[in-house]
């Protein structure tokens, strides 16, 4: 499978808990921390739901 790049761009004050624990599913926890991994199909799920936090890029 592809690999992705996840950088976090926007902090996860005041946004529902919900959202908070989707980032911290995908192993991000500050302002400009990014990770790479497998773009499986529960990964690009979690990315969906908090795209408007984080900016995607294809390794």
């Amino acid at each position: 499978m592809a690999k992705i790049k996840i950088t976090q761009i926007k902090s996860i004050i005041d946004r529902s808990e919900r959202q908070k624990q989707t980032m911290k599913a995908l192993g991000l926890r500050k302002i400009n921390h990014t990770i790479e991994v497998e773009a499986t199909p529960s990964i690009i799920g979690m990315v969906r739901k908090v795209n408007h936090l984080i900016a995607i890029e294809e390794v």
